[in-house]
């Protein structure tokens, strides 16, 4: 096992027609630890696969160095890495059985002679034979004992003699999955393994890959834009776009304590709602002529600050369906969508005619066009300067998460 390391990584590609090289990943440097569960997100054409292919030994990076634990990977042949890709089509041979799917990569990984190929497939073709009559290799004996071992884990014991097209989406991705467990690699690159399944079938096998990792303890690299996968996933999250890494911490760090604006509205879902304000007296802040409280960790960093314009984020379930009162901000019903135990409620704010989500109970009766009063709550509020970063501010220890916990290897 090991961990992963990108130091000052670059990856160019040559612009068309005398263009300039399109940058793809620019300046990245990230550590990933010893048995961690590392998930990448961000937009289309972010880098996160290319990413994974860099660290793959698909790819040539255009600078930077590749490390795994204390090694330089950077200039290694992919087969000389000793880490294994799940790809988002599975890849799986499509004239061999799942048995055969499963060893390719064990059966790989060493050279053999001509003559011990002739024995090893001897081996294969006579084990169905009585006792005096087949061939023993030690090699293939291994191999067959690993393939036993990762098919009980994932449960594909009764599909071994099966080709890829008669199995399901769901038991192709289980194949894809072990051909990589069977291995034993150091890293695990996963890109996007889900996004073909169902919604059930998604859910069900997230669980499977959780708890193989923290069962393996293998360190591993996951990319997806679901967000469900991302927040419940991994140990913690790297955020990129147009190649920089924009925050790394746990899911509920990049959730409660996002490091600027581009995060706050990729992370969740729906995303944080984002006001113009300026700063007022005592802890407050304006919106139009509605003056709004501010308590918490964000109050320290209001000082200083009275007068000035800023972005203020406030998340969905922050922003409460309340009485009438002076101080809550009225908006008018847009449109809202039950979703069985919640209901999400777009709505305009008569204040500055702004776009906002609210998360409700699924008993509010919530008709199109019709009026509803709105409590921030105090302590939801996060503030950005104009250039979309995050105003510092000084986190209590009582505040911040715990630090992840990573599998038990010994």
């Amino acid at each position: 096992m090991a961990g992963v390391r990108f130091e000052a990584l670059s990856k160019n590609y040559p612009g068309r027609g005398g263009e300039n090289p399109v940058e793809v990943i620019r300046d990245l440097s990230l550590s990933i630890e010893d048995g961690e569960f590392l998930v990448l997100v961000g937009p289309s054409g972010c880098g996160k696969s290319t990413l994974l292919r860099l660290m793959a030994g698909l790819e040539t990076p255009s600078a930077g160095e590749i490390l795994v634990g204390k090694q330089a990977v950077t200039k290694l042949r992919p087969a000389k890495r000793n880490v294994a890709m799940v790809f988002q089509s599975y890849a799986l041979y499509p004239h061999l059985s799942v048995r055969d799917n499963l060893a390719f990569g064990l059966r790989r990984s060493h050279r053999r002679s001509a003559m011990q190929q002739l024995h090893d497939q001897l081996h294969r073709n006579t084990r169905e034979l009585p006792r005096l009559l087949q061939v023993r290799s030690e090699r293939e004996s291994k191999v067959e004992h690993r393939v036993m071992e990762v098919a009980h884990a994932l449960e594909l014991d009764q599909l071994l003699d099966r080709r890829p097209k008669e199995l399901s989406g769901g038991q192709k991705q289980r194949v894809a999955l072990g051909r990589a467990m069977a291995r034993q690699p150091d890293v695990f690159l996963m890109d996007e393994p889900l996004s073909n399944l169902d919604a059930k079938l998604r859910g069900s096998t997230r669980t499977r890959i959780v708890d193989l990792q923290r069962k393996l303890g293998t360190t591993t690299l996951y990319v997806t834009h679901d967000q469900v996968e991302a927040m419940t996933m991994g140990h913690r999250i790297a955020v990129l776009n147009q190649g920089r890494l924009q925050q790394l911490g746990t899911p509920m760090e990049l959730y409660r304590w996002p490091s600027n604006l581009f995060v706050a509205q990729f992370i969740g879902s729906p995303p944080m709602n984002v006001l113009p304000v300026q700063v007022g007296r005592s802890q407050t802040l304006h919106l139009g002529e509605r003056r709004m409280s501010v308590e918490g960790p964000l109050t320290a960093a209001l000082e200083g600050l009275e007068g000035r314009g800023l972005n203020g984020g406030i998340r969905p379930e922050d922003l409460r369906v309340a009485p009438a009162t002076n101080r809550n901000l009225q908006a008018d019903i847009s449109h809202s969508e039950v979703l069985g135990n919640e209901q999400l409620i777009t709505c305009r704010l008569l204040d500055g005619e702004h776009l906002v989500q609210v998360r409700a109970d699924p008993g509010l009766r919530a008709i199109p066009g019709s009026r509803i009063h709105l409590d921030a709550d105090p302590r939801g509020w996060r503030l950005f300067d104009d250039q979309g970063n995050a105003i510092p501010v000084p986190i209590p220890p009582s505040e911040r998460d715990e630090t992840p916990v990573l599998p038990d290897l010994n």
